[in-house]
């Protein structure tokens, strides 16, 4: 009996054998259509910020770069772009171009959400035109921009002229007062059709049936506002200042394109003085501590959110 119900066994083990490596193709195959993608994000993502990580910790200059040497320095890049004025100069204007950035970009996007979420005719084709802004490309934005605040034939300074707000050319990113107000004016303009298309689907995904309660129990459209459309729109808001912040805090190529960072370093950002260590002044291992000290700081404002969401998750 014992020796019959092994041959059975074996039989269905030999049986089963050709089904189960099938099985394994199978899977080994979907995995395959992963390969391409992990790939992808290896070569242009993972890689370089190994290798930039890796080169913030060497001396890293014109000499030790050709020949491959880089001596071993451990945190002393840190410590040198940390103690660096010119560091905390660039850190500051960039909390001061995302801060002023922000409060416009979504204020004026929320402001947009709550009029395109209003049924009117031509709500989509208005809505296609606003999104301009968005999907230009952003140096292309900033071509135009460096055009419009150009002090001699900028559109802008001929408006305000026509209307009397100014009695001569005012040379809006050559002058060091005025150069990071510019630049700030120009994000806003790029990143409010991102604020609104997001603001805007969270609206839509607020049930009509509470504002229509709120109207029957007397609520005003201010009450409403106010006590459906904030609260419901807390956690939509918080991640869009979030993706916000994060975006405008590593914006390079708007600022390149307009003033390089000048003048005399009025709108040097950290992802400018990173370039400025690596490319103009060659300190390659200052450059990359200076990038990842960025990577870092976003990586650190990307947790702290997750943490505060989590906390009210659990609170609620």
């Amino acid at each position: 009996m014992v020796r019959a119900m092994t041959v059975y066994h074996a039989e269905q083990s030999i049986h089963h054998a050709p089904r189960r490596r099938a099985v394994r193709w199978r899977n080994a195959g979907g995995y395959l259509f992963l390969l391409p993608a992990v790939i992808y994000i290896t070569a242009t993502m993972l890689y370089p910020v190994a290798y930039n990580i890796r080169m913030s910790v060497r001396d890293v200059n014109i000499r030790t770069f050709m020949s491959g040497d880089a001596p071993f320095i451990g945190f002393d890049n840190y410590r040198a772009v940390i103690e660096s004025p010119d560091f905390r100069h660039s850190l500051g204007i960039s909390l001061i171009f995302t801060g002023g950035s922000l409060l416009f970009q979504f204020t004026l996007g929320f402001a947009l959400a709550l009029f395109f979420n209003q049924p009117f005719p031509g709500n989509g084709i208005l809505r296609a035109l606003f999104l301009l802004g968005w999907v230009l490309p952003t140096v292309v934005s900033g071509s135009v921009f460096r055009w419009m605040l150009d002090g001699d034939f900028g559109v802008i300074n001929y408006a305000l002229s026509e209307l009397s707000l100014i009695d001569g050319p005012r040379y809006w990113l050559v002058d060091p007062d005025f150069a990071l107000n510019g630049t700030i004016f120009a994000n806003i303009w790029v990143g409010i059709p991102f604020n609104m298309v997001l603001l805007l689907a969270g609206m839509q995904g607020i049930p009509q049936t509470l504002y229509e309660a709120a109207a029957v129990d007397g609520a005003n459209a201010w009450h409403r506002f106010r006590s459906l459309t904030l609260p419901l729109m807390r956690p939509v808001s918080l991640s869009v200042l979030l993706l916000g912040f994060i975006y405008t805090f590593k914006v390079f190529d708007l600022i390149y394109v307009m003033t390089a960072g000048g003048p005399v370093d009025a709108t040097t950002v950290v992802p400018l003085y990173a370039y400025q260590l690596t490319f103009e002044f060659f300190r390659f291992g200052q450059g990359a501590a200076a990038a990842t000290l960025l990577l870092l700081s976003l990586i650190g404002v990307a947790v702290a959110y997750l943490w505060w969401t989590r906390r009210d998750e659990v609170a609620a």
